[in-house]
This record gives structure tokens, sequence and C-alpha cells, in this order.
């Protein structure tokens, strides 16, 4: 019962978040965004030619109206019709948000497991030549372009020049085999990316745990390597691992990896919103900001509980 009213409080004192996030966006976008007049009538347009125009865009409401008629699209869910192809915008995010969730997860989850067993690896190693070898090849995973990393694996497994047996773009996934066709080099490109950056974070949480006295007494008493690091290590190592794990998750739901599906032309939900920013199509960018918002908000709640679930003694207030 605490942790639902927990839960509740926090999803209320979340409203304040989201209306700014959205007020903010949405003022760029009224004020700085594309105007979609000219390009639907043309340059010779009457004056009555163009107000006609801007009324049914709804340009010429005043500023608050067209606020209110976002917040009132983001609680629906119902963000009309998209300026670039004219369907359903919520219909877009159906089809487009599962595909951007089937690519990233296999690479999101693979590369924090591995991250995490790297870390520990060199935490109990630390200062060796274990810890010196998985550091080295983090900082040059860190050092590589992502660009650079996803012509590297293309060359490499979907190239002449390589074994040449996966495709280099599309996205044509109607069976298990097809999902391992596709999803294959965009995986390994994910996690040779995040690899280091992750390793390096989980490592330093992991070697502050390590020199605790709980982990110096046990490591004394002749406790397993193994039973040492998972429950004396990493267990109270958890929180700012699964923070920052969870911090992640909103934008690999909504925008995925916007690179890896423009680059593999993948209908996902990164390259709808690149082809949103590069054509100004405000109804998909309104609905991606309110979204991430919103998830953003749900993420923050569902960590705090989280932490209590994982420790007992965090107070959820």
């Amino acid at each position: 019962m605490d942790t639902l009213q927990y839960a509740l409080r926090k999803l209320v004192t979340g409203i304040p978040l989201v209306l700014g996030v959205t007020f903010i966006s949405f003022v760029l976008m009224v004020y700085f965004g594309p105007d979609k007049t000219y390009e639907l009538i043309g340059k010779n347009a009457t004056p009555e030619q163009i107000a006609e125009i801007r009324s049914q865009l709804g340009y010429d409401e005043p500023f608050f109206v067209r606020y209110a008629d976002y917040l009132r699209q983001l609680v629906t869910l119902e963000f009309g019709y998209s300026d670039s192809t004219g369907e359903r915008v919520s219909r877009i995010l159906t089809r487009t948000i599962p595909v951007s969730l089937a690519l990233t997860l296999p690479g999101f989850v693979l590369g924090n497991v591995l991250a995490v067993v790297l870390a520990l690896v060199a935490g109990f190693y630390r200062g060796g030549l274990i810890d010196r070898a998985i550091m080295a090849g983090a900082v040059v995973g860190m050092s590589i372009s992502f660009l650079i990393i996803i012509i590297g694996f293309q060359v490499l497994l979907s190239s002449s020049y390589g074994i040449n047996y996966f495709p280099v773009r599309g996205w044509e996934v109607y069976s298990l085999a097809d999902y391992l066709y596709y999803v294959t080099v965009p995986t390994l490109a994910i996690v040779f990316v995040s690899l280091g950056y992750n390793t390096r974070f989980y490592r330093a949480v992991i070697v502050e745990e390590m020199n605790r006295d709980h982990v110096r007494t046990a490591r004394a008493f002749g406790t397993p390597p193994i039973k040492l690091l998972f429950r004396n290590v990493l267990r109270n190592a958890a929180i700012p691992i699964i923070t920052r794990i969870m911090f992640s998750i909103p934008l690999v739901v909504i925008s995925g990896s916007l690179l890896i599906e423009s680059y593999f032309g993948i209908p996902g939900g990164g390259k709808g919103t690149y082809d949103a920013i590069t054509t100004g199509d405000q109804p998909i960018l309104k609905a991606v900001v309110g979204a991430t918002a919103v998830l953003f908000v749900l993420t923050l709640i569902a960590t705090d509980v989280m932490y209590k679930v994982i420790d007992p003694r965090v107070s959820l207030k």
C-alpha cells in the first residue's frame, strides 16, 4: 500500500515536469518551427488563400488554445495526422515503436549484461593485467565513432570483404529466422558502441563497493569469488547500475537508435523521428516529445520502486 501511495504521489508531482517539457517544446515548434502554409499553397497565393490555409492548420488560434489542444492530444493519445504522409500519428507510433524495441532491445540488454560482467571481473582484479586490458578495450571502444563501427560490421558481415551473409539494409521480418537475419548486425554495433561507456561506469561503481569493509571482511574469510561478487558486491552496487539502465529506457522505447535505423533503412521510431525533424512534421514531433516526457516520469517512479525492492532499507517518501 505504501508503494502504491508513493507511486501515485510521484505521478502527481511528475505532472509539472511533463507540462514544463511539453510547454518549452511547443514554444520552440510554434515560434521557430517550419510554417507549412507556403508549402501547401505556393508563393503566389492571395491573402484570402493564405488566411484559409492558416485557419485549416490552426495557426490562427491563440497560443494557449493551441497548447491546450496539444495537452488534450497527449491525454487522449490522438495527435491528428502527419503533415508529410497524411497518416494518423497514433498509427505511425504503434507501427514504428515495436520495430524500435525489437531492434534495440537485444543490444541494450546484451550490452548492459556484458558490461556488468566485465566490470565485475575488472573490479575484482583491479590494478592487475586483466583490469588494464578490459579498461584499454573500453577506451578503444569509446574512441571509435558509432558510424565507423556500423560501417566496420557491415564490411565484415555484409560485404564480399567479409562473410557476406547478413543484409546491408532493410527490415522484412516475418519469422524468427528473418528477425535474427536482420537484427544481428545492428545488435553487434549497439553492443560494441555501448560496451566501453557502460563498462567504465559500472567498474567505478564496483571498485567503490569492493573497498567497503563488509566486502574486505568477506574476502578475508575466504568467500568464493563468484559468491563475493554477486552477493556482497553486485547486490549493493545495484542502485546506481539500475539508475543508469532505467534512465536509458525512454530513449530506447521512443526514439530507438536514430543513427542505426537511418543507416540500415529500418522503419522504426528513430528513423520516423529523424524524418519528422527534416520535414518539419510537427504532429509527429509533438507526439514524440510528449510521449518521451510521460515515459520519463514513469521511469522515475519505476526506478524508485525498484530501489525499495532491491534494498528494503530505502525509504519511499
